[in-house]
């Protein structure tokens, strides 16, 4: 993790603290996840309480304080992917990589999550990998998907 690289971060929204989420979101999306060094330098330079800026790492799902994989898959168990077959998606996802839901892969290729309406319920069961859509995968399905990205990784 770079504090060269998160001072830019923070000067680029002039160190002001409304802009607090957004240094938040840039430093996730360059690091994978919110280093702890990271956020007491956001704390110290925006002049905001060590316990509200992590406060607001921990409250949106979409911060996390563990390192993510180069490559999130996020299964979709929301009504729709439930009732075609989402939890046995997520199963043999886990199978694949060999972790469970809200894990990551020793090589820090893959992290796998569990998550609720991914607003894809047409294309059930829905797995999203990055921003990348994966519609009506099947347990078969889910192995090829690690098989391409892992080739992705490798490339």
């Amino acid at each position: 993790m770079n504090l060269d690289r998160v001072n830019q971060i923070i000067d680029a929204y002039g160190a002001d603290p409304a802009c607090s989420l957004a240094v938040l979101q840039e430093i996730q999306q360059e690091n994978n996840f919110l280093p702890r060094e990271a956020l007491e330098l956001v704390s110290e330079r925006l002049k905001i309480p060590r316990g509200h800026v992590f406060g607001l790492a921990t409250f949106y799902r979409t911060f996390s304080l563990k390192p993510k994989g180069k490559f999130r898959v996020r299964v979709c168990l929301g009504t729709a992917c439930h009732v075609h077959g989402g939890p046995t998606i997520l199963e043999s996802f886990e199978r694949a990589l060999g972790i469970k839901a809200g894990e990551s892969t020793p090589d820090g290729a893959f992290s796998l999550e569990a998550s609720s309406c991914l607003g894809a319920c047409a294309q059930a069961p829905y797995v999203q990998v990055n921003e990348e859509p994966h519609n009506q995968v099947t347990p078969v399905g889910a192995g090829e998907v690690v098989k391409t990205y892992s080739a992705r990784g490798k490339a």
